[in-house]
């Protein structure tokens, strides 16, 4: 049996495949294991996997077919320190959310960020190099990149943004 927060941050990760399969319709299922199978000391796996296998193992979503650039990783957590945000020293949980991100990026992939906190909301980091449309946001520098990331509302961001998504994991 699961550990609690094992089965709330599982149940986010199909919510976030509901919602995707939903919006593209297309089938997005939570990835088996979390991404753990390629991610972190296993990266050299990807190195004896097809690309359909890779795609299946990587990030927390298997995304749909038309779908292969999309890497995401899916947060569920009690809270955040959002004040952080307008600090300059890093924050790092965050860090460690976009290190475990990046860590099986690849050059070409739309990296996503989804995160959920109890009582307070749902959100999306982004590099910020991809012109996304947002009413509100937050960019974030990130020292594991060297990159700026821009953290905004999940529901908003894909209201305005679906389009672009579907174009740059295509």
């Amino acid at each position: 049996m699961p550990s609690p927060q094992k089965a709330k941050g599982s149940g986010w990760e199909r919510d976030v495949a509901k919602f995707l399969s939903g919006l593209y319709g297309e089938s997005f299922i939570r990835a088996p294991g979390s991404g753990a199978y390629v991610g972190g000391s296993n990266k050299a796996r990807m190195e004896v996997l097809h690309e359909g296998q890779i795609r299946a193992f990587k990030g927390d979503i298997v995304p749909g077919q038309s779908f292969p650039k999309l890497n995401a990783e899916c947060k569920f957590y009690k809270a955040f320190p959002f004040h952080r945000l307008l600090q300059p020293e890093p924050i790092p949980m965050l860090e460690e959310w976009i290190s475990q991100l990046m860590d099986v990026s690849e050059a070409d992939d739309f990296n996503i960020l989804i995160m959920k906190f109890n009582q307070v909301g749902k959100f999306i980091a982004i590099e910020s190099r991809h012109e996304s449309i947002n009413k509100n946001y937050i960019d974030y520098w990130s020292n594991t990149t060297g990159s700026n990331w821009r953290i905004s509302d999940f529901e908003e961001f894909f209201t305005r943004n679906s389009d672009l998504v579907k174009r740059l994991c295509a």
